[in-house]
């Protein structure tokens, strides 16, 4: 049985499920499923969700009435991070991590930073630029959240002047959601200083066959 995953293409958590299904090269069935975005853009501008998320089915298999949710066979996972580390414990433990426990937990261990740190501040901006009418713009909670993401990535690059990856010298599961951080960051043209070593990184990122599926600048930096 394929594997069948709902989501939205410009939904950056959906992405990590995308970018480490290319990884694996597992062929797979993507269901649109979204409330806060259709094919006409932002809800907020008055585009349709491509909706899903509220129905009976759905909220039996993901009671968070989120993106995104796979089906594996019938093993039913919700969660990004939880989606993307099932995927490589269950079918490239090497690939993902190297079959070893302390690359995994490094790796682990950047997967929950980029939740806790990025996300937040990169979302306002993306919201404040693309998404919200020109009468509901805060200019001033755009630029608090570029400083923010500044100095987070910042500790991103002080990470790599010691590794040539995020969690050590291989590329590993933790790669993944900064892989789509970083390429938003860079198309968000907002750094405010040169960061020599994100630069390298990020030219690496690029040159994996795997980054295709996250490519498309309209993926990111649509309303």
């Amino acid at each position: 049985m394929a594997i069948k995953l709902w989501g939205r293409p410009t939904s950056a958590r959906t992405q990590k499920v995308m970018l480490a299904l290319a990884e694996l090269n597992l062929e797979y069935e993507y269901i649109l499923a979204s409330a806060t975005m259709g094919r006409k853009g932002s809800v907020a501008k008055g585009g349709q969700p491509f909706g899903v998320v509220d129905t009976p089915e759905y909220i039996l298999m993901n009671p968070t009435k989120t993106i995104p949710t796979i089906c594996d066979d019938g093993y039913v996972l919700w969660e990004s991070n939880a989606i993307v580390q099932y995927l490589g414990m269950h079918y490239n433990p090497h690939l993902f991590y190297r079959n070893d426990i302390l690359l995994c937990n490094s790796a682990l261990r950047w997967m929950m930073w980029e939740n806790n740190r990025l996300i937040g501040p990169m979302h306002d901006i993306v919201e404040q630029r693309f998404r919200v009418p020109a009468a509901d713009k805060n200019p001033q909670l755009e630029n608090d959240a570029v400083q923010k993401l500044n100095q987070e990535f910042e500790v991103i690059e002080n990470q790599l002047e010691k590794t040539e990856f995020i969690a050590g010298s291989s590329w590993s599961m933790g790669d993944i959601s900064i892989s789509i951080r970083c390429h938003r960051f860079f198309l968000l043209d907002i750094i405010t200083k040169p960061m020599p070593q994100l630069a390298r990184y990020y030219e690496t990122l690029k040159a994996r066959p795997s980054f295709k599926v996250i490519e498309d600048e309209t993926l990111h930096i649509s309303g």
